[in-house]
């Protein structure tokens, strides 16, 4: 037993046929009672950091399947036939939960045991919910395969054989003597700890194997000559009543996301969370599934649907920002205000804030009076702490947020010289510290959620358009555009998509209250309404850049020059950087 495993409130055997299985329970006996059911090579430490997380509210049961662990060993193949692995299955829950029916909660081999139990009648009577993570059911692969190819589009014969290529090491696997003096050679604990942490983009440390490791390593292959060629060659129809949820691995080395892509037609009731995760998610993810698996209880439970699920359901109608939540900073007016309201009416839940509190609420009341929901807080984005707190009390009352909208800025002309430290200062904390304390406060909850996300950072065609007069709001638009490249080469394992959006000239309110160093306040003001009108003159208007920030959000891209000019400035920026800064020399705002 790994030194920092659970201690089991009790251990008992199970009998099951010729088989002893051992069975380890947690909490209190007496709560619903959740089964953990482990794969290849695992034992019930696989689920030594998901335990945890479940104790407080459920009996958590997990056992050794047979050949593994603490469970009788066998060396014959036909032991390991899933009919024989789902009949160890219903022998435990017997045992630990003889009136009331179980949830599940089973990972790769353990989970394809599960779905041959599940797909058995009655099994509604017996199973009250099943999440599925990285383990298919064997009939629904064949059946899919055989769906695919008997209709040969290109994309229909890709993703078999994508599958197909995933799935070569099973082949491997089921050769006689080699692969047991392989996995023998090479199969130490520390070995596998360092290949599965690499795969999960995890620590070794959290890779928990248990104290049999070697054996079961080389035991257990034979579950893969017990079932793999006979169910793709003769797959049979298969339906389950249970509610199932699967959790579905994007960095599945196994399993291809596509291959679960029919489960519909053959549950009664299916969610599916798609996860920017590797195939050993108890390692890697273990809150998320503690919090998925315990989301279908409620809900099953009628203790009501978290926002989560709710947009994981297959097969229901939904608007596509549906069960999503949004935060938009700088909502108070323009861009911001837009935004908020073209998510809403997209179906999302937004959350819209401003330094000024009246305007944020005027937004949010725009939003409820067309249906949608909304709430409203005050932020003034440029100080860390204030965000750090936002951001706390946004998590903790309605959740993680789906889509973050760092929109919130100021704008600044006037000579360098001219411009005082403490104004430029100001400009740096607003327009970029803005930015990173959105990214560091939402972007950190959105990564340990693990279901990705979205962020989106306004900068500016000024960040790719050096000019005299803008010295300060142009740096800090500009690193406002390398900082989001950077934190979308850093976020993309996790599944978080980055954006950045650059307007060029739209009339918003930022134009009005710009400050101009170097000039009087009554020049100031002149000055002020002079490009407020040329900027109202030119007739860009800010619900047409938050229809490029949706459309961005949808399609997943990076960069996104708004108006003409600013997509021809960019490519002129790239192409020709030379005649950008010479026309730079000889141009003066003010």
């Amino acid at each position: 037993m790994t030194n920092d495993s659970p201690q089991p409130a009790n251990q008992r055997t199970v009998r099951s046929g010729d088989f002893d299985i051992a069975v380890f329970e947690y909490g209190d006996p007496t709560a619903d009672t959740i089964v953990l059911v482990h794969g290849w090579p695992d034992t019930h430490h696989l689920w030594d950091r998901v335990i945890p997380l479940l104790t407080d509210r459920f009996h958590v049961v997990a056992y050794d399947t047979r050949g593994h662990g603490e469970s009788t060993r066998t060396q014959r193949t036909d032991d390991f036939r899933l009919d024989e692995l789902a009949r160890d299955f219903y022998a435990v829950i017997d045992v630990v939960s003889p009136e009331r029916p179980v949830h599940v909660l089973a990972h790769d081999w353990g989970s394809i045991q599960l779905w041959e139990a599940v797909c058995e009648p009655q099994a509604a009577q017996r199973v009250a919910s099943f999440t599925s993570v990285s383990g298919p059911n064997l009939d629904h692969v064949g059946k899919w395969v055989r769906a695919r190819l008997s209709r040969p589009t290109l994309r229909n014969v890709w993703q078999p054989i994508t599958q197909l290529m995933s799935s070569a090491y099973t082949g491997f696997f089921m050769l006689p003597g080699l692969p047991r003096a392989t996995f023998n050679a090479i199969g130490t604990e520390k070995v596998w700890q360092r290949a599965v942490s690499v795969m999960n983009d995890t620590s070794a440390a959290n890779v928990k194997l248990g104290p049999t490791f070697r054996r079961d390593m080389v035991d257990g292959l034979l579950i893969y000559r017990a079932n793999i060629v006979q169910r793709m060659l003769s797959p049979r129809e298969r339906h389950t009543e249970v509610p199932v949820q699967l959790i579905v691995a994007g960095r599945d080395v196994a399993i291809r996301p596509a291959g679960y892509d029919d489960y519909a037609q053959r549950t009664d009731r299916l969610w599916r969370r798609d996860v920017p995760a590797g195939h050993w998610m108890p390692f890697s993810h273990p809150e998320l599934l503690a919090t998925a698996t315990t989301e279908l209880i409620d809900a099953l439970d009628g203790a009501g649907v978290a926002r989560g699920l709710s947009r994981a359901e297959v097969g229901t109608a939904r608007r596509e920002f549906e069960h999503k939540l949004v935060v938009v900073t700088g909502a108070g007016s323009g861009i911001g205000r837009e935004t908020a309201l073209a998510f809403a009416r997209l179906g999302a839940e937004v959350v819209v804030s401003d330094v000024n509190e009246l305007a944020a609420k005027a937004t949010a009341e725009l939003i409820v009076a067309e249906g949608a929901v909304a709430h409203a807080y005050s932020l003034d984005v440029s100080d860390e702490n204030a965000v750090r707190e936002h951001a706390d009390e946004v998590i903790a009352a309605h959740g993680v947020p789906d889509v973050l909208i760092n929109n919130a800025g100021v704008g600044q002309a006037g000579g360098f010289l001219d411009t005082p430290s403490e104004e430029f200062d100001r400009v740096l904390r607003i327009n970029l510290g803005g930015v990173v304390n959105g990214c560091r406060a939402f972007g950190a909850a959105m990564a340990d959620r693990g279901l990705g996300g979205h962020i989106v950072n306004l900068s500016s065609m000024a960040a790719y358009s050096p000019q005299r007069d803008m010295a300060a709001y142009a740096t800090s638009k500009s690193a406002v555009f390398m900082f989001s490249d950077c934190l979308r080469a850093e976020l993309a394992d996790r599944g978080i998509s980055v954006s950045t959006v650059c307007p060029g000239i739209v009339h918003t309110n930022i134009v009005a209250t710009t400050r101009f160093s170097g000039i009087s306040a009554e020049e100031e003001a002149r000055t002020q309404q002079r490009f407020d009108k040329l900027y109202e003159r030119r007739g860009y208007t800010p619900d047409r850049v938050a229809a490029q920030i949706v459309k961005a959000v949808r399609t997943g891209r990076d960069i996104v020059p708004v108006t003409p000019e600013s997509w021809v400035q960019y490519r002129l920026n790239r192409i020709a950087p030379g005649a950008v800064r010479f026309a730079a020399r000889r141009m003066k705002l003010v």
